[in-house]
């Protein structure tokens, strides 16, 4: 779940959100921290950099590679958010079978914060309530210290 979190995250990439790249080197997992980087410079380059293929296709994608690197993921869950976020088509989400992953898909895509509240994990609501509805004052409510500074990191705070 953590890696779908991650991945709602490179998403919000394509909204107009100010992004603060220096938060990302507070992100202890380095592909994580990467993602951030390639999100909140919206380059392509630091997705190499990321180990799992999955997330590497979905980095891609979402930091300005186009919807088409959604095909090399392997996982149908994280490819439908992927078609959704990086191609602007929320009807995508609807194919995503994980419940809180498909409520995290429709506010994100949908620019819906109020669909982040059927999220029951509460660092991944404030996550998606910060991406969907720019508002980066909730990164301060996330636990994890790794996904706070990533939040900081993609949407400028």
């Amino acid at each position: 779940m953590k890696k779908l979190l991650l991945i709602l995250l490179l998403l919000m990439s394509n909204s107009v959100l100010a992004q603060n790249s220096s938060q990302c080197g507070f992100i202890n997992n380095s592909d994580q921290a990467a993602m951030c980087r390639a999100i909140a410079q919206r380059s392509t380059s630091q997705c190499g950099f990321i180990n799992n293929s999955d997330q590497a296709a979905m980095c891609r994608a979402v930091a300005g590679g186009g919807v088409s690197q959604c095909g090399f993921i392997n996982n149908g869950d994280q490819q439908a958010l992927c078609r959704a976020i990086a191609g602007s088509e929320p009807s995508q989400c609807g194919f995503i079978n994980n419940n809180d992953l498909q409520a995290m898909c429709r506010g994100i895509a949908g620019r819906q914060p109020s669909q982040c509240g059927f999220i029951n994990d509460s660092d991944k609501a404030a996550m998606c309530r910060a991406i969907a509805g720019g508002e980066s004052s909730q990164c301060g409510f996330i636990g994890s210290g790794d996904q706070s500074a990533f939040c900081r990191g993609v949407t400028g705070r």
